[in-house]
């Protein structure tokens, strides 16, 4: 199979291949419904998945619904979280994302992009990665790993999430995006490893241009 020269064709070729090696890709952070998905991510910026799965099962037994928390002082909030890196700012964040919700959204998490940045604690990334995986909308969450692999790929040469993610948008088929996502982040995890990539058992390494093998 001749290599894709363009990098949307590098793109379609590595969603083509990802989706035979991770057929089964969910999201890592547990959750029951898009309330829980959407505090699990915002606890997850700069923490990892299973240290945000240790803490929230405490969290929404005491938390289980916007209403619960948007009545409390974020140092109410902090023990339940104080595992998690930036624990004191998150649970600010928490709070107030609570409170809006409860406020202007009838404590539903609204699916538009607009209105899901406007919480406190709620960026691109974040607002994706719910919009994807628990509200079946389209949605592309660009972390260090998705920004790392379109590099290595020739996808893209941006290093601003927010251009990777207009640039991948186009890309990949609007309903695919998510799990374009996830797939590519569990390479990056899995195989693709920033400091000790294994080229020589990556399914990309007969187009990637920065393969070693």
């Amino acid at each position: 199979m001749a290599k894709p020269r363009s990098p949307k064709g590098r793109a379609q070729r590595t969603h083509e291949r990802l989706v035979g090696e991770y057929p089964d890709a969910e999201c890592e952070l547990d959750h029951r419904n898009p309330f829980e998905l959407l505090a699990a991510t915002i606890l997850s910026a700069q923490a990892t998945d299973v240290g945000v799965n240790k803490a929230t099962p405490g969290l929404f037994a005491r938390f289980p619904d916007p209403w619960s928390l948007a009545t409390v002082d974020p140092e109410q909030v902090e023990p339940y979280v104080d595992t998690i890196g930036l624990f004191r700012q998150k649970s600010k964040s928490l709070v107030g994302m609570a409170q809006l919700l409860v406020d202007e959204y009838d404590g539903e998490v609204p699916s538009a992009m607009k209105d899901l940045t406007r919480l406190p604690g709620v960026g691109r990334k974040t607002a994706n990665v719910v919009r994807s995986v628990a509200l079946n909308q389209p949605g592309l969450p660009v972390d260090t790993h998705v920004i790392r692999l379109s590099n290595l790929l020739g996808i893209t040469t941006e290093s601003n999430a927010v251009k990777i993610e207009m640039e991948l948008n186009p890309m990949v088929p609007a309903m695919e995006r998510g799990q374009f996502s996830l797939r590519m982040i569990l390479h990056g995890r899995r195989v693709c490893i920033a400091r000790r990539p294994q080229c020589e058992d990556c399914v990309l390494n007969d187009f990637c241009p920065s393969s070693r093998v």
